[in-house]
């Protein structure tokens, strides 16, 4: 009795063994993850990412908005918010030339990079023995719900990315509501670049800034342009007479006043009501959550009287 006791102990300490390294086994698998990247490559990681470089402004913002900002090691020259960033090892990037010798320094589990990287680098950094994950740029406000998703999976945020596109989503949908209360839409340029005035850059259409006008309750006066980025002549701007212009380029320095001065603006409505904004273009220029912060800013300065 006492030693079929003990054999059947035996058995089930075994079972419970056996059990448990399965467990183990599965938890480990489970705990890879395996992403297809905006170059079309499957990147595989043993666990999130605890050690990550950014190699982008717009993938800093968002591992701070995921909660991840203490697990990023190393961030571009150009990462600048939020203000925590400015204390984390810079990595390069100035004219797209990064220091290769210290990311590999900083000994990161991940390497996350975006469309302001090239491929050249990014197989750079591959062939030092470095993970890599590039982020393609969404096209729209529902790619960036996906890529809130997959760097919450990179990094092992996905709770937090769900709660914030939630978020993000409910204050889309206010928006919305808002502007299904104004009676007009008016013209809307967005200056990028007026360092030559007879050409200025512009947001054509296709692109975010294109469809954030659209969504604040304005209409591109740039949508008839061919890219999503172009030039715009002074006299297709004059045929478009935007009713209001914001200034992207403020961040360089460029005001109202001297828009309003350049020779042949004059007679631009926009300029002769006096709508020229200067307008932070950080918030609409960089793929992340800060958009719809740019979203919610737009159409204060498009529709001033729904805020009345």
């Amino acid at each position: 009795m006492k030693k079929l006791l003990i054999t059947s102990i035996s058995i089930l300490f075994s079972v419970f063994l056996l059990s448990g390294c399965a467990a183990g086994a599965a938890a480990g698998q489970e705990g890879k993850i395996g992403l297809t990247d905006g170059l079309g490559r499957e990147v595989t990681l043993q666990k999130p990412g605890q050690r990550i470089v950014s190699l982008s402004p717009s993938v800093t913002e968002i591992l701070f908005a995921l909660g991840a900002g203490g697990q990023v090691v190393g961030r571009d020259s150009f990462s600048n918010y939020p203000a925590e960033a400015a204390a984390i090892q810079d990595v390069g990037g100035s004219m797209g030339n990064y220091s290769v010798e210290t990311i590999a320094s900083l000994q990161p589990d991940l390497v996350i990079a975006a469309e302001i990287n090239t491929p050249e680098q990014v197989k750079a950094l591959e062939d030092m023995g470095l993970t890599v994950y590039y982020l393609a740029n969404p096209a729209d406000l529902a790619g960036i719900y996906d890529m809130l998703l997959t760097v919450g999976k990179l990094s092992g945020r996905e709770a937090e990315a769900e709660a914030l596109n939630q978020s993000l989503k409910e204050r889309v949908q206010k928006v919305e509501e808002t502007v299904a209360k104004a009676e007009t839409r008016p013209l809307v340029f967005y200056e990028l670049d007026g360092t030559d005035p007879a050409k200025p850059w512009t947001a054509g259409p296709g692109g975010f800034l294109d469809e954030l006008i659209r969504a604040a309750g304005g209409e591109n006066a740039a949508a008839g342009l061919t890219s999503a980025w172009a030039q715009i002549s002074i006299e297709e701007l004059l045929v478009q007479d935007p009713d209001i212009i914001l200034l992207g380029d403020s961040i360089y320095g460029m005001t109202p006043d001297q828009v309003a001065g350049r020779p042949g603006w004059d007679g631009l409505s926009a300029i002769v009501e006096g709508r020229i904004y200067e307008f932070n273009d950080d918030l609409v220029s960089r793929p992340g959550p800060r958009l719809v912060d740019g979203l919610e800013e737009l159409v204060k300065l498009i529709h001033p009287e729904l805020y009345q």
